[in-house]
């Protein structure tokens, strides 16, 4: 099965590039199915289903065609189905503090709760094997960074606290029940977090299987998007998952550029298509002009897959390789850079606001540093069997 994630900044239209991939590849022959993580859902609507429909699914699927499904989690549903003894722990450990019963069920959903259950639907598909695909609708853009880095939390969290916070409460639950009313946990709770845990195993390998899962970037050309394309581009190759291309959504066609109002808006545009090609790169990028009005229902998703993907499979993984990585030598980072092609003559390399910028000839590449690495500065460089690296030492 592969499985697709869609990420970006809010309202550049990753729902609707979700919906228009999951369609191609439902009419290619793989049976397919489009989850939406998004807290403010929107799928059902790229589809043109009944509002009626998408209430009695209760976040279940809900079958489009013989190919394709379309499924909008909703985490109360979730917490029902397999966060109970979690859920109820808290809610109670909440009220207890004063809070309204309301509030108290309210925050008893944690940040991460949505992102875990995904996680486990992720896991679920993968292992039942009935789809060829799952695309995945993430929410905006730091969501999406917790979706992906969630695996490896909680498994630190199972193999390094788990055992230990349970024998200790074990031990102190008769003595504390004496002291205070505030809820201990009891071991049901702990039985629903190992259980839950089991269910997700695994789930880590998938998502960094560059063979199996590919994020793909949707953006808009404009700065803010552009910045925002650039921090997650760095995170999702920190964290190992692979970026196999980067959608830009939403640009004004050729039609307009004679027309006063929207000439400035072109050659902005423009320019920044084309910071995008070297931001990116080797990174496929696909433009994607704006439509002539809004993408609802099968036809029109059938035209916007048309304008990403031309004659290309969906399915197929644009791109494999880590186009950087930074590794710890010795107390020193260095940055490695996969670039057979390159030679010494015309070669700058130099920091521009928070980022390395490498030159030759025509070719640019950005690179964002890490929060941890933005008091560095490249200390020399050095080309070695088909990659350039680069040392670099605090300003």
């Amino acid at each position: 099965m592969r499985v697709i994630l869609f990420s970006g900044k809010g309202g550049v239209g990753k729902t609707t590039v979700s919906a228009a991939t999951a369609y191609r590849l439902s009419t290619l022959g793989y049976k397919t199915i489009v989850v939406s993580l998004d807290p403010a859902h929107s799928l059902g609507d790229a589809f043109d289903v009944p509002e009626d429909e998408k209430i009695k699914a209760k976040g279940l699927p809900i079958r489009i065609s013989d190919n394709l499904y379309i499924q909008e989690i909703d985490i109360q549903e979730e917490v029902d189905r397999y966060w109970g003894d979690v859920y109820r722990f808290l809610e109670l450990l909440f009220n207890t503090t004063g809070l309204d019963q309301i509030v108290s069920e309210e925050l008893a959903i944690l940040p991460g709760m949505e992102e875990v259950t995904s996680l486990l639907y992720v896991n679920k598909y993968y292992r039942e094997g009935e789809f060829d695909a799952l695309v995945l609708d993430l929410p905006p853009t730091g969501e999406s960074l917790r979706f992906v880095s969630m695996p490896t939390v909680l498994k630190w969290y199972m193999r390094k606290i788990f055992n230990v916070e349970r024998t200790i409460l074990k031990v102190a639950r008769p003595v504390a029940r004496r002291l205070t009313d505030v809820p201990i946990p009891d071991d049901e709770y702990f039985k629903a977090l190992e259980n839950f845990y089991e269910k997700l195993k695994g789930v880590d390998e998938l998502l960094v299987d560059p063979e199996i899962t590919s994020v793909r970037l949707v953006a808009n050309p404009e700065k803010m998007v552009l910045k925002e394309s650039q921090r997650a581009f760095m995170y999702f190759n920190l964290f190992g998952v692979n970026v196999d291309a980067v959608v830009v959504n939403k640009v004004l066609p050729p039609s307009v550029e004679g027309c006063e109002h929207f000439s400035r808006w072109v050659l902005t545009q423009k320019r920044y298509l084309e910071d995008m090609q070297a931001l990116f790169y080797p990174v496929p990028v696909f433009s994607v002009p704006l439509m002539e009005d809004e993408v609802v229902g099968e036809e029109r998703l059938r035209i916007l897959s048309d304008l990403i993907y031309g004659d290309s499979d969906p399915i197929r993984v644009f791109h494999r390789e880590k186009p950087y990585e930074f590794v710890e030598q010795d107390g020193e980072y260095i940055v490695k850079l996969k670039a057979p092609f390159l030679t010494k003559d015309g070669l700058s390399v130099l920091k521009s606001e928070g980022e390395i910028v490498i030159r030759w000839r025509n070719f640019k590449s950005h690179i964002l540093l890490p929060r941890k690495l933005r008091d560095y500065k490249p200390a020399g460089a050095r080309i070695e069997e088909g990659y350039l690296k680069i040392f670099l030492s605090r300003a």
